[in-house]
C-alpha cells in the first residue's frame, strides 16, 4: 500500500486514517483494541485522537480515547508501528493555544497514550487571543525536546494558516506540516479554494475529517425512521437532510453499482483520489465497518466516476 508524505515532516501515512473519537465512546475499549488491532494488521499505520474526547459525553470528562490508545499500545508493544496523532485546544479543561497550555497539556497526552513522543501534535483549533509567534515557539520546544516529531493544525482559516507559516519561517520555528479541515462529497468549501492553493505552495499534508459526513455518506440513512435512536442523527438532519445530500446520495448509488463497491467506499475512494487530499479520517465501530472502510483504500474509481461525483453539487 503506497504511503503519502505528512507535509514536509519525513512522516507518511497509508491512505486512510482511523479517527479515535469513537474509542470509548460508541465503541467500548474491548471493541477499540480489536479494531486497533485490525486497521493496523490490515497495512495502516496513523491514528488520530485528541485530548477532548469524549468530553462530551455524560459522565465522561475527556481524554478517554487517549486513555483507550494508550492502553492498546502498551499491550501491544510495537510503538514504532504506528504514527499517534493528537490534539490540543478543545478540551474545556485546558482550552486555548498559549504556551502554558501547550506545555501542560502534552504531558497529559503522552501519560494517558503511555509514550514517550507524539508523532503529530496538531492545534485543534485557531486562539485568535494567543500570538501565533507563542504558540509556535512552544510548539518548537517540543519538537526539540524529543516530544513531539511534528505539529499541525487543525480548523484554521487559510489567512491564520498562511500567518502562522510565515511566522515559523521568518522565526526559524517549527512550521504546521498538516492541516485537517471537514471536507466530503456534500463539505467541500473548505478544501476547494484558497486553501488548496496554499496547501499546494507549501507542501502541507491535508488530512480531512467527516470524510463520511457524520455517516450519512454511507448511504444507510434514507428515511426518517433510519434516524431514530442514532448517536448523529441530529447532525445529518440539520446539515445533511435536504435535496442537495440527496442529490449526493443518487450519484453515490450510481457510482457504487458502477464500480461494484458499497457508498461509504465510493465516497472515500473519491478523497482520497482528489490532488489536494494526502488521507482521510473515518471511524468505525465495528470490524465490519472497519473492513469496509479500508476497501477503500484499495479502489480505483474512473475518470468518469470521479467527474459524475463532482457535478453532484
Amino acid at each position: 500500500m503506497n504511503h503519502r508524505p505528512l507535509g514536509r515532516s519525513g512522516l507518511s501515512t497509508a491512505p486512510l486514517i482511523f479517527g479515535g473519537n469513537v474509542f470509548g465512546w460508541t465503541a467500548d475499549e474491548a471493541m477499540s483494541h480489536r479494531l486497533l488491532d485490525a486497521f493496523v494488521d490490515g497495512g495502516f499505520n496513523a491514528i488520530d485522537t485528541a485530548d477532548v474526547y469524549s468530553a462530551w459525553v455524560p459522565g465522561h470528562v475527556g481524554g478517554e480515547s487517549e486513555s483507550v490508545i494508550g492502553r492498546w499500545l502498551k499491550a501491544r508493544g510495537k510503538r514504532d508501528d504506528v504514527l499517534i496523532l493528537t490534539k490540543v485546544a478543545m478540551w474545556p479543561a485546558q482550552p486555548g493555544l498559549s504556551a502554558a497550555n501547550i506545555a501542560s497539556a502534552v504531558e497529559g497526552s503522552l501519560k494517558r497514550l503511555q509514550t514517550d513522543y507524539i508523532d503529530l501534535y496538531q492545534a485543534h483549533q485557531d486562539d485568535e487571543s494567543t500570538p501565533v509567534e507563542e504558540t509556535l515557539e512552544a510548539f518548537d520546544r517540543l519538537v526539540k525536546a524529543g516530544k513531539v516529531r511534528a505539529i499541525g493544525a487543525s480548523n484554521f482559516s487559510p489567512a491564520r494558516l498562511s500567518a502562522s507559516l510565515k511566522a515559523s519561517q521568518t522565526l526559524g520555528l517549527a512550521r504546521y506540516e498538516t492541516i485537517q479541515p471537514k471536507f466530503n462529497l456534500y463539505d467541500r468549501h473548505e478544501v476547494e479554494g484558497p486553501l488548496a492553493a496554499l496547501t499546494a505552495h507549501e507542501g502541507l499534508g491535508v488530512i480531512p475529517f467527516y470524510g463520511l459526513a457524520a455517516g450519512f455518506l454511507t448511504g444507510k440513512y434514507r428515511t426518517d425512521a433510519d434516524l431514530e435512536g442514532k448517536a448523529r442523527a441530529r447532525t445529518i438532519l440539520r446539515d445533511y437532510w435536504n435535496d442537495k445530500g440527496k442529490r449526493i446520495l443518487a450519484a453515490l448509488d450510481a457510482a457504487a453499482k458502477a464500480v461494484s463497491a458499497s457508498p461509504a467506499q465510493v465516497a472515500l475512494a473519491w478523497i482520497m483520489a482528489h490532488p489536494s487530499i494526502t488521507a482521510p479520517l473515518a471511524s468505525a465501530t465495528s470490524i465490519e465497518q472497519l473492513s469496509e472502510l479500508m476497501g477503500a483504500a484499495r479502489l480505483t474509481l474512473p475518470a468518469e466516476v470521479i467527474e459524475a461525483l463532482n457535478a453532484a453539487r
